[in-house]
């Protein structure tokens, strides 16, 4: 259960109705949820699951449900986790315009494992948006869109725009930075098109930095904001996952992450 998760979308509603599906597993299930094959693969064993940890599942889904009655918060509850892996997650998310995910208890509940690789694998199955949702937070003022020019950069700078209208005014900058400076420099003149036809505040910031090393402490100062990016492409967003972007910035860090790939 994230409280950061629930608080955002009770602002987010607070601007417009939203419709919220909670999806509930196990720890020993939420765990293993990553790992799993493909059903395609061969079959799949999933652990029993211990009454003591049905009975937390249920606990949570009160924790949800109250919470939405009290805030207004038009929901559903999906809880059928006896046979669910990301084959299962894919399908729910086909259905739904955005995953929300609670990015410290991701990693929490990962353990010692690999969380960068099961998050990788996590944003690359689903067929919807994710947005990772830290515990503590400020709702944005601010919009980080991280270009390199890319079709994946550019498919999640439009889809942000489009499923979050409340943030079109918020001041927005584009952010490039080595190497993939000369791509963006390519398509300059069409990404600033395109973004200030949907956040009029907009502006272009070019860091001379290393990704890899400053990056995260970057983004990190900037307050009140959320980072839009793509994933997946050869671009600067795969250089940062292979890298420290998944550590350092979505876990350490203390701002929504909004990642969105064809």
């Amino acid at each position: 259960f994230s409280t950061g998760a629930m608080n955002f979308i009770r602002l987010l509603n607070e601007h417009e109705p939203v419709t919220v599906a909670g999806l509930f597993l196990p720890h020993v299930v939420y765990a293993n949820l990553w790992s799993y094959a493909d059903a395609s693969a061969g079959p799949v064993f999933i652990p029993l699951i211990e009454e003591d940890e049905a009975n937390l599942v249920d606990k949570n889904v009160n924790r949800f449900i109250d919470y939405c009655v009290a805030h207004k918060i038009s929901y559903k509850v999906h809880k059928d986790f006896y046979d669910f892996a990301l084959p299962e997650l894919r399908k729910e998310s086909r259905f739904g315009d955005l995953l929300i995910l609670g990015s410290e208890s991701f990693y929490e509940n990962m353990g010692a494992g690999r969380p960068n690789e099961y998050l990788k694998q996590a944003l690359h199955e689903v067929e919807c948006p994710v947005l990772l949702i830290p515990e503590h937070f400020e709702f944005p003022e601010k919009n980080i869109l991280a270009c390199d020019g890319s079709a994946s950069s550019v498919f999640a700078i439009k889809l942000f725009s489009y499923l979050f209208p409340e943030f079109r005014q918020n001041k927005t900058i584009v952010v490039t930075m080595p190497p993939s400076e000369k791509k963006f420099a390519d398509h300059e003149h069409r990404i600033r098109e395109l973004v200030a036809a949907h956040f009029p505040d907009c502006g272009v910031l070019h860091l001379d930095l290393d990704p890899d090393k400053y990056f995260a402490t970057w983004i990190s100062e900037m307050k009140s904001s959320v980072l839009v990016t793509g994933s997946y492409s050869r671009s600067f967003m795969s250089e940062l996952f292979r890298h420290s972007f998944a550590a350092n910035v979505i876990r350490d860090s203390k701002v929504p992450v909004f990642i969105a790939h064809p």
